[in-house]
């Protein structure tokens, strides 16, 4: 009985540390080959960028702006008017947004657009064994799929980042405005508190998301057996682990980012 529930709550485990490890090998393989020539996947390359970039920039724009209105904007608002402090809601939304919420969403939305459409088409090759007929031809899977889908959701999450940071202070004027603030105050306070380290950690972070889920989808995708069944079970297993690994991503980066650069906890 208690060997029973032992392998139970083990096995799951075992499989988890894994897999993080075989990502952690595909990750390592996809950074030096994309680095070695030659390059073959160019092509590749710019064909899943515009498809991340058509895919994902509607949706990120409409819940970046809508989130940053109604959360943060009418919430902080709401609060800040109490003290009578509304002119402050531009610094709190270089914390809000910049440094949180526009990575956040940039990274979900890529997941769970990109992602799992990246996931599914691997899947459906790797039950069609093409895969396997790539590498009987001695071509490297890694190389030619992997790396270019790799390249094309870092650039456009970096990129997306920045478009989600406008769309989140327009929602940020909107919910300022609406609470009788002026727009003047709300960028005085914004500019007294931005700074080049927000920016520039604020994309590298976002960066790193789409690091994340390009790996975690890869890496489902070409392990998924089972059929069709398998390929659904890959794609929902790679949004799950790429939304928990992006959490602890955004946690570790966001300490040692207050860590190394202790002057942006001061808020003015």
């Amino acid at each position: 009985m208690v060997r029973a529930v032992a392998d139970r709550a083990f096995v799951p485990t075992r499989n988890t540390l894994e897999e993080i490890g075989d990502m952690i090998i595909l990750t390592g393989k996809t950074v030096v080959s994309a680095l070695r020539p030659p390059y073959p996947y160019g092509g590749e390359f710019v064909s899943q960028f515009l498809f991340a970039l058509k895919l994902c920039w509607f949706p990120l724009l409409v819940t970046t702006l809508v989130a940053s209105y109604a959360a943060p904007g009418l919430q902080a608002a709401n609060f800040l008017i109490l003290f009578g402090a509304l002119d402050r809601m531009g610094g709190f939304f270089v914390l809000a947004v910049i440094r949180e919420f526009a990575p956040i969403f940039c990274g979900i939305i890529v997941a769970g657009v990109a992602g799992t459409a990246i996931c599914a088409d691997l899947g459906a090759r790797k039950i069609r064994e093409e895969l396997d007929a790539l590498q009987v031809l001695g071509v490297d899977p890694v190389k030619n799929l992997v790396v270019p889908r790799f390249l094309a959701l870092m650039l456009v999450t970096g990129l997306f980042d920045v478009f989600a940071i406008f769309a989140g202070l327009a929602g940020g004027l909107l919910a300022n405005a609406v609470n009788g603030g002026a727009s003047g105050h709300f960028f005085a306070t914004f500019l007294a508190n931005a700074n080049t380290t927000d920016l520039w950690g604020s994309v590298v972070k976002c960066t790193l998301y789409g690091a994340v889920t390009a790996i975690v989808c890869c890496y489902k995708g070409m392990t998924a057996s089972g059929g069709a069944e398998g390929v659904g079970r890959a794609v929902n297993q790679a949004v799950v682990m790429t939304f928990l690994l992006i959490a602890a991503t955004d946690y570790v980066f966001t300490q040692t980012l207050l860590a190394t650069h202790p002057e942006i906890n001061i808020i003015r």
